[in-house]
């Protein structure tokens, strides 16, 4: 594409949810930094309903009529076969696969409480398993070639959700599974890694809280560039979650234990435990957890969170 920089020249780089918001800009920022683009969307509504192929082909049409190169792919990524005729036909057009990003998902809000199976499924297999689909996939290529690289999408929200409880058991189970890959693959030459967004998307229209940090989706599609190409490669970039928001790129802690404290002999009681648990070891605050008390306050007292500090 002229005008354009090379960061991905040469690569074939397959993108699920490319026909809208986040995901259509990584296809386009692919295709622009010389990548040979499979665009996935199963073209549905932000709740999963009603399938059509027309976006993935209209943002093919964007890469073709620029000079790119792109083939769509209109397969559900929540069945094994979606997933795999997304791999299949990065090989069947160019020949390799080089990396994937995995950011197709959906939304159904609800309370925890009130949440039925039909609101909990589709959202953990279009997230979760849509994510594991294209993976496993991939990464049967990828190690046979030696090289590659899988992003996955997850959120802040890994961190919990008031009434989205099936988005951020989702989306925690991509993290576990980008480094699960990271893990399973680093000997093969292919790395893993997430991409926690925050931008202005469909997704993100309905978020209640306002967001002091956002940006738009091309500020997320420069960052998965970046992790899809051979300067993160080299800098042995894997197993890691970065969050981009606007101006900011963060990464986020491993998983570790935080404070252990250990019995003197003897097995352990829950009256033992009662004793000895909450002084020693104690817990680790959640901040969630504080900002919802702070907004209950806030909405106690007729101010908005935080409007002193602003």
């Amino acid at each position: 594409m002229p005008g354009m920089g090379n960061f991905l020249a040469g690569k074939v780089i397959a993108v699920t949810g490319a026909g809208r918001g986040i995901g259509r800009a990584v296809a386009l920022a692919c295709a622009a930094e010389g990548a040979r683009v499979v665009v996935n969307d199963y073209g549905v509504a932000v709740d999963g309903a009603a399938p059509s192929s027309q976006v993935a082909d209209a943002v093919v049409k964007e890469i073709t009529a620029v000079g790119g190169q792109a083939v769509a792919v209109a397969d559900d990524i929540s069945t094994m076969a979606g997933g795999q005729r997304v791999v299949d036909t990065a090989l069947a057009e160019y020949g390799r696969i080089d990396g994937v990003a995995c950011v197709a998902g959906i939304l159904r809000e609800r309370m925890l409480f009130n949440m039925s199976e039909e609101e909990w499924d589709p959202v953990v297999a279009t997230h979760l398993k849509g994510t594991f689909t294209v993976f496993r996939a991939a990464s049967a290529v990828m190690r046979r070639q030696g090289s590659g690289t899988l992003v996955g999408f997850t959120s802040g929200n890994h961190q919990g959700s008031v009434s989205q409880a099936n988005y951020a058991a989702a989306k925690g189970g991509v993290v576990s599974l980008v480094r699960s890959a990271a893990l399973g693959l680093h000997k093969y030459g292919v790395t893993a890694n997430a991409v926690a967004p925050v931008a202005r998307t469909r997704m993100s229209a309905d978020v209640p809280m306002e967001l002091k940090e956002i940006g738009e989706p091309e500020d997320v599609a420069a960052l998965v560039v970046y992790l899809l190409s051979e300067r993160a490669r080299a800098e042995r970039i894997t197993g890691q979650v970065y969050t981009v928001a606007g101006p900011k790129i963060a990464v986020w802690a491993q998983p570790r234990e935080l404070r252990a404290a250990y019995a003197d002999g003897g097995g352990w009681t829950p009256e033992r435990i009662a004793d000895f648990l909450p002084g020693t070891v104690g817990t680790d605050p959640m901040p969630l957890l504080e900002q919802l008390a702070e907004m209950a306050r806030a909405a106690a007292a007729g101010t908005r969170p935080n409007e002193s500090d602003e």
